[in-house]
C-alpha cells in the first residue's frame, strides 16, 4: 500500500539528551532533569515557546554526552509542567508532538541548540488501511486482556483512534519493549510501515503470553496434584488408624528391609535416620529423590549374602586344567589358597596380580578361579581410569552422585565374597581429580579393606572376604606401595607346542561353534596347519591372534557352505600346511631362520616388552667425520647410556681389537635400532650394542644365528638381565640356534620350559671378550682364542649336555 508524499520542515530549538527512555509522539511522560546543560536547555525552552527536542543516549551511563552519543532520531515535545525540587533538580511533564531527525547541533550558552527536520504525512483513506487498523486494535485489546500490567479501560480508550500514526505510537509506548526496540519504532516515519511493525511485535508478545500461561498452568496442576496426593495419603493413614489396621507405608517397608539386611550398626543407624528425614519431607521435594537413592543403595549392597564356597581341591584342579593348558605355577598358587581356606575358619581375602603379555589368559583365568571356588565373578576394567571418584565414589553433595565402582561391583555380584577382577591395573593414570591407584591401596590391603569407606555410602563396608585379582602387562607403571600389597604371579608367553595344544583343546572348538559349523563334519584342523599358522601368521606371546586367524579360516569355510560351494554332504574342509596358505594367503612372517644372516655391523639382541619377548636388531655404520656417536630408533636414556658405555669399552681396548690409536677421531659412528616408532629402553642390550659397534670397526661379521642379551660395564663385565623366559621364547620363535646369556642368569633356567632349553644352545658368559669370541664369525687376534675353547664360557646345549 503506497503512502502519500510527506512534507518536510526544519526548525531550530534547544536539545536535551535523555537516558533509558524513548518518548513517542502523543505520549505524556514525566522525568527529572538534573544535569547542568539539560537544565539550561529546559530553561531556554520555557522562556521561548516551551518546545524542546529530546533524543535518547546510546549509553545511559554517560553523564556528559556529546551530539555523537545520541540517536539521530528523537521527538519534539511540549513542556506541560515543570517543578523545581529542593535538591536543585527539575521535575517536568512533557507531551510528545512529532518525531524529528537531527541535522546539526551547536553549543550555545552551555546547552545544545539543534536544527531538526520534521516529516508530516497527509491523511489517506483506503480499505486496506482500515483493515490493518482494525486488526492491530483487536490484537492490542487481546494483549491488554491477557496482560496484568495494563489498565484495560484506559488502554482501550487510548487506542480508539483512526489515525494510524497515533495508534502505532500509543501501542508502541505501552508494549514491554527494550530501549533499542522502541528507538527502532521511533525511527520509522511512515505511519503505515510503523503500524505493520507494531502488528508483528504484538503477535510476538501474544505468543509469549500464551507460553507463560501454559507454564503457569502446568505448575499449578502439579502443585494441585501434590497437594491432593498428600491430602489423600493423610486421609488413608487416618482411616487405617481408625480401623485398627495400622500403617504400612513405604517408610515402614524401608525399616523392615533395613532390619533384615544385616548391615552394620553404623550403617543401620544412618539408614534409619535417612528414612526418618525422608518421612518428614514433602512428597515432591527434590531432596527426597536423593534420600530415596541413598537408602536404595544401602539396601542393595550385599551385607550378609555369601556364595557357598567350594573347597574341594580335586574339583578345583579339574576345572583349572579343563579351562587352561599349562600355567602350572598359577594353578599351584590357587590350590594353595583353597588348601588354606580348608584349614583356617576365617582366612583373609587374597590379592593376586597376574602379569604377562596380552593374550596369555589372565582374564579368563580369573573366571576359572571363580568357577573352581563356586564364587560369583565380576570384572572391573581400570584402563584409562584417572579419577579417584571412580574407586571411592562421589559425595552426596554432588548432583547425580553415585558410589564408586568397587561398591557397584559388589552390588552386581550380590555376595560378600565374589572374585573381583581389576583388569588392566597398569593402565591407570592420575590427573587433577586425584590418583585412582592411591585409592586402590585401601581396597587391596588386607589390613584395611575390612573397613573400606565409600564416599557416597559414607559407612564402612567389609571387603576382606573378596578374592581380588589384578591383571597387568607390565609392573613399572604401578606405584611401589600398591605393588607391595599384591602377590605377583608372572604368566609368560606360550611355546609353540603349548600354543598348538591350546588351539586343539580350546580355540578351534570355540571358533567353529561361533560360526555355526560342525567339528569333524564341516571342517577339520590338522596339527601341521596349526603350527604353520603359529610360525608364519602369528608371532606373539599369547594366543589372541592365533584365535583370530583360526576364526578367519572358519568364517571362510562358513561362507563356502552358505554359498553352496561346499554343501554339508560334501567332503569336509581340511586345514593343513598346504590349505592354510589358500585360506590366509600371503604369510605375514618369513619362515623362522630364513632371515638370519652373518653381517658386519649388525647384531641380534633379545628384548622384553609388555607384549612379551622379541628380537632386537642393532645396526651400525661408519662414516668419515669427527668422532660423533649418533643413536637413533627412539632409544630411551638407559639404552643410550649403554651405547656410550659400549663405545668407551671399545676405545679403552682399541689395541686388542687391532684398531689404530685415535681411530674414533676421524669417524662418525651411527647406531640404529629398527622399528623407530616403537620406544626402546633398558640396559640389557649392552652386549648387543658393543658387538655391533665392534663388528663395524673390525670388519668382522657377527653370526646371524646367535642372539644375545646382557648389560655391559665399562670394564667389559656382563651383568644379569630380567625376563629370561620371555626372551628365550622369542629366540625360539624366530629360529635362533644359539643364545649368549649372563652367567648370573644361570639360576633362572628352571623357569624356562624344557623343550625350549633343548632347542637352543645356551652359552653363559662373564666378560665381553667371551661374547665377541662366540658371536664373531672369525676370531680377533688381540682377544682370547676363538670360540669354543674360551675358558670362562659355560655351555649348556640339548638338555644340559655340553656342546662338542
Amino acid at each position: 500500500m503506497p503512502s502519500a508524499i510527506a512534507a518536510k520542515t526544519s526548525a531550530r530549538m534547544p536539545m536535551m539528551p535523555i537516558r533509558d527512555v524513548v518518548i513517542f509522539p502523543h505520549m505524556m511522560s514525566p522525568f527529572v532533569v538534573g544535569r547542568a546543560a539539560s537544565v539550561k536547555a529546559l530553561e531556554a525552552s520555557l522562556a521561548h515557546d516551551k518546545k524542546i527536542f529530546l533524543a535518547t543516549q546510546h549509553d545511559a551511563s554517560d553523564n556528559d554526552p556529546t551530539p555523537a552519543d545520541v540517536y539521530a532520531v528523537g521527538t519534539v515535545v511540549s513542556i506541560v509542567q515543570s517543578l523545581k525540587l529542593p535538591d536543585g533538580n527539575i521535575k517536568v511533564l512533557v507531551e510528545g508532538l512529532e518525531r524529528a531527525t537531527l541535522r546539526s547541533v551547536r553549543i550555545e550558552d552551555g546547552f545544545m541548540q539543534a536544527l531538526v527536520e520534521t516529516t508530516r504525512f497527509p491523511e489517506i483513506s483506503d480499505p486496506d488501511l482500515e483493515s490493518l487498523v482494525s486488526r492491530v486494535t483487536a490484537s492490542f485489546e487481546q494483549y491488554v486482556k491477557q496482560s496484568q500490567s495494563l489498565n484495560y479501560e484506559t488502554m482501550i480508550a487510548a487506542v480508539r483512534v483512526d489515525d494510524p500514526g497515533k495508534l502505532s505510537d500509543t501501542i508502541g509506548a505501552n508494549l514491554p519493549l527494550s530501549v533499542s526496540q522502541k528507538q527502532d519504532l521511533l525511527e520509522i516515519f511512515d505511519p503505515l510501515e510503523r503500524l505493520g511493525r507494531i502488528g508483528e511485535l504484538l503477535d510476538i508478545e501474544l505468543e509469549k503470553l500464551a507460553v507463560d500461561r501454559t507454564v503457569q498452568g502446568r505448575v499449578k496442576r502439579q502443585m494441585e496434584k501434590a497437594q491432593k496426593e498428600y491430602y489423600l495419603n493423610e486421609k488413608i493413614k487416618a482411616i487405617q488408624k481408625e480401623l485398627g489396621r495400622g500403617e504400612r507405608s513405604e517408610f515402614d517397608e524401608y525399616r523392615r528391609r533395613i532390619d533384615e539386611s544385616g548391615m552394620s550398626a553404623d550403617a543401620r543407624k544412618k539408614a534409619l535416620a535417612e528414612v526418618q528425614k525422608l518421612e518428614n519431607m514433602p512428597p515432591m521435594s527434590a531432596e527426597g529423590t536423593v534420600s530415596h537413592n541413598y537408602i536404595d543403595w544401602l539396601l542393595s549392597v550385599p551385607w550378609k549374602a555369601k556364595s557357598r564356597e567350594i573347597r574341594d581341591l580335586a574339583n578345583a584342579e579339574k576345572v583349572l586344567n579343563a579351562d587352561h593348558y599349562s600355567l602350572e605355577k598359577v594353578k599351584e598358587r590357587i590350590l594353595e589358597f583353597l588348601a588354606v581356606r580348608r584349614l583356617v575358619s576365617r582366612p583373609q581375602g587374597s590379592i593376586l596380580c597376574f602379569v604377562g603379555p596380552p593374550g596369555v589368559g589372565k582374564t579368563s583365568l580369573g573366571k576359572s578361579i571363580a568357577r573352581a571356588t563356586g564364587r560369583k565373578f565380576v570384572r572391573l576394567s581400570l584402563g584409562g581410569v584417572r579419577d579417584e571418584a571412580e574407586i571411592r565414589g562421589h559425595r552426596r553433595t554432588y548432583i547425580g552422585a553415585l558410589p564408586g565402582q568397587i561398591i557397584q561391583m559388589m552390588k552386581k555380584a550380590g555376595t560378600r565374597n565374589p572374585v573381583v577382577m581389576l583388569d588392566e591395573v597398569d593402565k591407570m593414570s592420575a590427573d587433577f581429580r586425584g590418583d585412582p591407584s592411591a585409592a586402590l591401596m585401601e581396597v587391596l590391603d588386607p589390613e584395611q579393606n575390612s573397613a573400606f569407606q565409600d564416599h557416597y555410602l559414607d559407612v564402612e563396608f567389609d571387603l576382606s572376604q573378596v578374592f581380588f585379582i589384578a591383571t597387568a602387562n607390565v609392573l613399572h607403571t604401578l606405584p611401589a606401595p600398591l605393588l607391595d600389597r599384591m602377590e605377583v604371579i608372572r604368566i609368560s608367553g606360550y611355546t609353540e607346542d603349548e600354543k598348538t595344544e591350546i588351539a586343539k583343546r580350546h580355540l578351534i572348538a570355540k571358533q567353529i561353534k561361533n560360526v555355526g559349523l560342525k567339528q569333524g563334519k564341516d571342517i577339520d584342523f590338522r596339527e601341521d596347519g596349526i603350527r604353520l599358522i603359529i610360525e608364519q601368521y602369528t608371532r606373539e606371546a599369547g594366543v589372541r591372534n592365533l584365535e583370530r586367524e583360526i576364526g578367519n579360516i572358519c568364517r571362510k569355510v562358513a561362507l563356502e557352505v552358505v554359498r553352496g560351494k561346499k554343501p554339508r554332504r560334501a567332503k569336509k574342509a581340511i586345514v593343513n600346511a598346504k590349505s592354510v596358505k589358500q585360506f590366509l594367503k600371503v604369510p605375514k612372517y618369513r619362515e623362522p631362520g630364513t632371515e638370519l644372516k652373518h653381517e658386519i655391523g649388525t647384531a641380534i639382541g633379545l628384548a622384553w616388552t609388555e607384549l612379551g619377548g622379541t628380537l632386537l636388531h642393532v645396526e651400525t655404520t661408519l662414516m668419515d667425520g669427527q668422532g660423533k656417536l649418533t643413536l637413533t630408533g627412539k632409544l630411551g636414556d638407559v639404552m643410550q647410556e649403554s651405547a656410550r658405555a659400549a663405545m668407551s669399552y671399545i676405545r679403552s681396548r682399541s689395541g686388542a681389537f687391532g684398531l689404530p690409536k685415535g681411530f674414533y677421531q676421524n669417524l662418525d659412528i651411527h647406531v640404529h635400532v629398527p622399528e623407530g616408532a616403537i620406544p626402546k629402553d633398558g640396559p640389557s642390550a649392552g652386549i648387543t650394542l658393543t658387538a655391533a659397534i665392534a663388528s663395524a670397526l673390525t670388519k668382522v661379521q657377527v653370526r646371524g644365528d646367535v642372539a644375545m642379551t646382557g648389560e655391559v660395564t665399562l670394564r667389559g663385565k656382563v651383568l644379569a638381565i630380567g625376563g629370561l623366559k620371555e626372551k628365550l621364547l622369542a629366540a625360539s620363535r624366530h629360529g635362533i640356534k644359539e643364545v649368549l646369556l649372563p652367567k648370573e642368569n644361570e639360576k633362572d633356567l628352571p623357569d624356562v620350559p624344557e623343550n625350549i632349553r633343548e632347542n637352543l644352545t645356551l652359552r653363559f658368559v662373564e666378560t665381553m671378550d667371551d661374547v665377541l669370541d662366540l658371536a664373531f664369525v672369525e676370531p680377533i687376534a688381540g682377544l682370547s682364542k676363538h670360540p669354543f675353547t674360551a675358558g670362562g664360557v659355560q655351555v649348556i646345549q640339548h638338555g644340559d649336555r655340553p656342546a662338542v
